[in-house]
């Protein structure tokens, strides 16, 4: 697919297109990804009189976090650090250096929002020894772990500990080892032109006034990157999937997974360095930006590969629906197909170990995935269902849900599920099974 019908492309230039109006954006750009590549852009408003196209370089805000996670995870990959270790390790000196690098990276480490600073977004930033200096212990705002608390200066300390450890700078470190492989060329520290210009729209008045924009230098890996829709989606698609050798599948689902949300039946929550949002059974995960005078998203869905997003210079105003309303658009349009099914081949051991188990009274369904996977169902749908995958010793590992990290190991007409006993019949007396079996009373 190289671009999307007509008839889908006139629905989503008008979602676009009454976001602009109803909103008063001065000017905004969308996108659409599937496979790795840009089937739609629209651009409403105007640029310097024009209106805006995909080069069109526009403030990334937040999405710089994001950037400089993906090289905090390739460090981690390479064995120069470990994300469990307190920050202290790397950054020493630092009042609360028992937060974990993981923890800064999922905003879970209690951090206070902002730097102890001036409104660090609308004002020239400092160096990171005149930041650390003023950071002290009263910037540890909940106990580390406690719960999610978004914080902007976490990411400062992250762009200072990849630079200690890269020996050059977060931009370089970013710029060589995420932008120029995923061939984000025009994704800079600086604006370039064209570019369009950052504005507040007055609430009462259609008038605007222009917002400033500055190095925020110590603060920059949290939100200093400008961008286009060309370069963003590019990004769309690494996070999608597409990951160009940047980060390995392995790596990138981690950064996915939460590590914090904001309650127990979460639509929001955040992973390693990406924001996640439920959305009609979709996970999506990317991240949201605002700098003075633009706001920006990024959304990728894992299990399709689509990406969407949008760039605009407003400092508020564009509702978070639009790329949601955008995304359920193609899916109305153009729906994805299902993939061939076809017939494959399979190991007469692993055939052998299919159908039915029961864990105590429980009946599971064990069932064979693609490449000597596993997954163990209960029979009801509800309940500890997880997938595994073969070890070289012999045992299977859990790979999600309730079992994930555990170990499956097949006995003589049984398994071994991290001590709990599957049996081909409820309680097999024939099996090993703790505490015994008398046999079924009538």
């Amino acid at each position: 697919m190289s671009q999307v019908g007509q008839t889908t492309a006139t629905a989503l230039l008008r979602r676009l297109a009454v976001e602009q109006a109803e909103c008063r954006v001065p000017s905004v750009v969308a996108a659409i990804v599937r496979d790795g590549k840009q089937v739609w852009f629209g651009g409403r408003g105007r640029v310097d009189g024009a209106q805006p196209t995909p080069a069109t370089q526009y403030r990334l805000g937040s999405i710089t976090k994001s950037l400089v996670a993906v090289v905090v995870m390739r460090l981690r990959d390479e064995g120069l650090l470990d994300i469990a270790d307190p920050v202290g390790k790397y950054l020493p000196g630092t009042p609360f250096g028992q937060v974990t690098v993981a923890q800064l990276l999922s905003h879970t480490g209690g951090l206070t929002a902002e730097p102890p600073t001036d409104w660090w977004e609308r004002t020239p930033g400092l160096p990171a020894g005149d930041l650390l200096e003023r950071v002290g212990p009263g910037e540890l705002k909940h106990r580390p772990g406690r719960r999610f608390h978004y914080s902007n200066l976490g990411y400062g300390l992250l762009g200072e500990m990849v630079a200690r450890l890269r020996g050059t700078t977060w931009l370089q470190a970013v710029q060589d080892e995420v932008l120029r492989p995923l061939g984000m060329n025009d994704t800079t520290p600086r604006p370039r032109a064209p570019h369009a210009t950052g504005y507040a729209v007055h609430p009462f008045a259609d008038v605007l006034l222009p917002e400033p924009e500055h190095d925020a230098v110590a603060m920059a890996p949290a939100g200093q990157l400008w961008s286009t829709a060309a370069d963003l989606g590019r990004f769309a698609a690494f996070v999608g999937g597409d990951t160009g050798g940047v980060l390995s599948g392995d790596t990138l689902a981690e950064m996915r997974e939460p590590a914090g949300v904001d309650a127990a039946d979460w639509n929001d929550g955040y992973g390693l360095g990406l924001q996640l949002t439920r959305h009609r059974g979709r996970v999506l995960a990317g991240h949201t930006g605002s700098m003075p005078g633009f706001v920006a998203t990024v959304w990728a869905d894992a299990d399709s590969g689509d990406g969407v997003l949008f760039l605009a210079n407003t400092t508020s105003g564009v509702r978070g629906k639009l790329l949601t309303d955008l995304l359920d658009l193609l899916e109305e349009h153009e729906p994805r197909l299902p993939g061939e099914w076809l017939p494959g081949t399979a190991d007469p051991g692993l055939l052998a170990l299919t159908g039915l188990w029961h864990w105590g009274p429980r009946p599971y369904v064990l069932k064979l995935l693609p490449e000597r996977g596993l997954s163990l169902t209960p029979v009801s749908g509800a309940g500890r269902a997880s997938r595994f995958v073969a070890q070289a010793d012999g045992t299977w590992l859990g790979l999600d849900g309730y079992y994930a990290g555990e170990t499956l190991r097949v006995g003589d007409g049984h398994l071994d599920l991290n001590t709990f006993i599957f049996t081909r019949e409820p309680y097999d007396p024939g099996a090993p099974v703790p505490g015994g079996v008398d046999g079924w009373q009538l």
